[in-house]
Order: structure tokens, then C-alpha cells, then sequence
């Protein structure tokens, strides 16, 4: 399995492919605007594109959806809880920074389910917080987590914007994501990658 991030739009979200290398299947996690390098990543190399999984809904991993969707028509996924958010320009906060903006058509997935795709197990972990249905997808067999913007390198994730909740933050983050194993490597939303382990012995906010 391999794992590539194409940082994207006006707050550098990082998008990440993640490549089934024995099939050339893959996935993709969250889709922020101007996603034509991300699509051309794909198509250059001959990736066959399974579907889209959305860590929340807020505007900078949402953006590109619709231009993705062209080149791609794949299911999107996305928690449950979190598509009042993605459906709404307000909750999204896309009207506050700019052009507004709202999917319709996202897949729910609930905590726990397992989803199989591209030949890789992704088990579903709703970490509420940074927004009220965000959630984190675990690689159980290659201990490999993509975070969203609810844990950073030695951070974690704003709680200030609509539907945020700073102690569900921090709730999520010990339960789901520090129970992880140690050597579990994480890709965050923004930033460097980081792991389990960096987190426990350096995250101040948990």
C-alpha cells in the first residue's frame, strides 16, 4: 500500500491517494479546491479511482468534490452526523471565507463499519469535536490513520467554528485515537504526518 499527499487549495488541506500497489486501485481522502494536480496524479499513473472519503465537511476538504465527481464518478463518504454540515454553506463555514458552497449526495457511514475498498479494510472512527460527525479512517492491517483536522503533529484540531466542541475534541482523540497501537502512523489534515506514539509523548492537549 502506498500513501501520497497532494496539498491543495487556499489553507494547504492535504488530500491524500491512498494505492493499492499490487491492483493500482485506490481512494481518496477529502478534496479541497483546484484539484486538477490530484486528478492528473491519478491518470498519469494509471490509478483506477474507487471512491472518496470525507474526514468532515468543512469547506477546505470539500471544495473540489464536484470537479473530482467529474473525473471520477465514485461514491463519497462521509459520518453520518457530519452531513448537515457538508450540506450547509453556513456550517461549512464556506461563506465566511469566500464562494459558498454545499454537497448533496455524500453516503452516510456510521462509527465502526468496515468498508472494504480498493482491496483495504478502512474501519470507520466518529471523532466529534473539531465539528459535530467528523471522522477518523483506520488501515487496521498497515496501522495507518487519516485524522482530518481532528489531531495535527502535536495539536489538535479548532473547536470554535460551528458545531465545534472542545472537550468532545479531546474525548475523541484519548478514546479513539490514543488507543490506537503506538506505531500507528497518522495523516493529518494539514501539516506533517506524525504517529501514535509521537502524540502521547509530546500532544500538550491530551
Amino acid at each position: 500500500m502506498k500513501v501520497e499527499s497532494i496539498v491543495l487549495g487556499s489553507i494547504g488541506t492535504n488530500c491524500y491517494i491512498v494505492t493499492n500497489e499490487e491492483t493500482k486501485e485506490c481512494f481518496a481522502v477529502d478534496m479541497a479546491e483546484c484539484p486538477q494536480e490530484y486528478v492528473n496524479y491519478i491518470k498519469n499513473n494509471g490509478l483506477e479511482m474507487k471512491a472518496l472519503f470525507l474526514t468532515h465537511g468543512h469547506f477546505d476538504h470539500i471544495m473540489g468534490i464536484d470537479d473530482f465527481l467529474k473525473a471520477f464518478p465514485v461514491p463519497v463518504y462521509a459520518g453520518e452526523d457530519e452531513l448537515p454540515v457538508i450540506e450547509d454553506d453556513r456550517l461549512n463555514v464556506s461563506s465566511m471565507y469566500g464562494p459558498k458552497y454545499a454537497f448533496h449526495g455524500a453516503q452516510p457511514v456510521r462509527d465502526g463499519q468496515v468498508i472494504e475498498c480498493a482491496g483495504i479494510e478502512v474501519d470507520v472512527l466518529q471523532t466529534p469535536g473539531h465539528t459535530v460527525g467528523g471522522c477518523c479512517y483506520y488501515l487496521p492491517k498497515e496501522h495507518r490513520l487519516f485524522s482530518g483536522d481532528t489531531l495535527f503533529c502535536a495539536s489538535i484540531g479548532r473547536t470554535d467554528l460551528p458545531t465545534g466542541s472542545s472537550s468532545q475534541l479531546v474525548r475523541s482523540v484519548q478514546e479513539k485515537i490514543m488507543t490506537l497501537p503506538d506505531d500507528t502512523k497518522i495523516y493529518p489534515g494539514h501539516m506533517e504526518e506524525t504517529s501514535v506514539q509521537f502524540e502521547k509523548e509530546h500532544n500538550p492537549f491530551i
